[in-house]
């Protein structure tokens, strides 16, 4: 590694920013995506796969989410306890009445790389259900 190179790198670890979006009438998916790319630094110039180049996000509005067709009623997310017959099935009005903000944390996590960088990632990643987050100390940005 050279020196510019590492100079480059460091100084991209130094640039995390927070930004605050609001889901509002958002399409799930294609909310989840932006905020993918974000979380990522794909939206920077000095994006690099294998370093965690990637802003923080504060999502508000979880409940306020929309999908498309007939998922409201069709989309079902499934999990495993692991013992038999541990199969869960919690349709998508169920998780939107119980937990919304898992609805956006499990549309995110999927597009998010499974390793150890991604998960290192999504932790740079707040969700509130209704409009007021408690990361004022993080200075965020707002995006329209």
């Amino acid at each position: 590694m050279t020196q510019s190179t590492f100079k480059k790198t460091k100084e991209a670890l130094e640039e995390t920013k927070w930004f605050v979006f609001d889901a509002t009438d958002k399409i799930l998916g294609r909310f989840a995506s932006e905020i993918v790319k974000i979380l990522r630094g794909k939206h920077k110039p000095s994006y690099t796969p294998h370093i965690d180049t990637g802003d923080g996000v504060i999502i508000t509005n979880a409940s306020k989410v929309k999908v498309t067709g007939n998922k409201e009623a069709q989309k079902i997310y499934h999990h495993y306890s692991g013992h038999i017959g541990g199969l869960k099935e919690i349709p998508y009005r169920v998780m939107m009445k119980k937990n919304p903000e898992n609805i956006l944390l499990e549309a995110i996590k999927g597009m998010m790389p499974k390793t150890k960088l991604g998960k290192k990632q999504l932790k740079k990643l707040r969700i509130f259900v209704d409009d007021k987050h408690q990361q004022a100390a993080q200075k965020p940005i707002d995006v329209k």
